[in-house]
């Protein structure tokens, strides 16, 4: 009897930790894109580890931390942010609790729908970003029809 009621207890435990952590998860994702479309630039970077890799639509787009801070430094100073609004979002916490990752689908005024995909660590019990992808998903039918224009821009 009493090693099921432990069982029961550190079950509810686990799953709960795992609602929290979902929740924070998703608390650190929303401000993330808040924070860019307010340009503020220490909030928004204050999100991203320290060994952070940032993927952009441009296959050219693989920033470290710091190389992507140089690129968005201009753009917030002058008050210029990018505005993402985030329309469904699937997160995913690993066993141990320490790591968890993402796929979202998010909305922007030039670019339409776009999905955003990433990896998230637990460092001193804040949740930070240590990789985002951006891309923007291509019907299937279309496919073949981008792939000749970005070849014929590639030559």
């Amino acid at each position: 009897m009493t090693r099921s009621l432990i069982f029961l207890i550190l079950s509810g435990l686990a799953i709960n930790s795992a609602v929290q952590a979902q929740s924070e998860i998703e608390s650190v994702l929303d401000d993330f894109h808040l924070a860019a479309s307010e340009a503020d630039y220490d909030r928004y970077f204050g999100h991203l580890a320290e060994e952070s890799i940032f993927l952009g639509t441009d296959i050219t787009e693989r920033w470290t931390k710091a190389e992507f801070q140089d690129y968005a430094r201009p753009h917030f100073s002058a008050g210029r942010g990018w505005t993402y609004v985030p329309k469904t979002r699937y997160v995913y916490v690993s066993p141990d609790g320490q790591t968890a990752w993402f796929d979202e689908i998010l909305n922007n005024e030039n670019f339409g729908d776009v999905r955003g995909t990433g990896t998230l660590i637990l460092e001193e019990d804040t949740w930070r970003i240590v990789q985002y992808h951006l891309t923007l998903p291509v019907p299937n039918d279309l496919i073949r029809k981008l792939v000749e224009m970005i070849n014929e821009q590639s030559e």
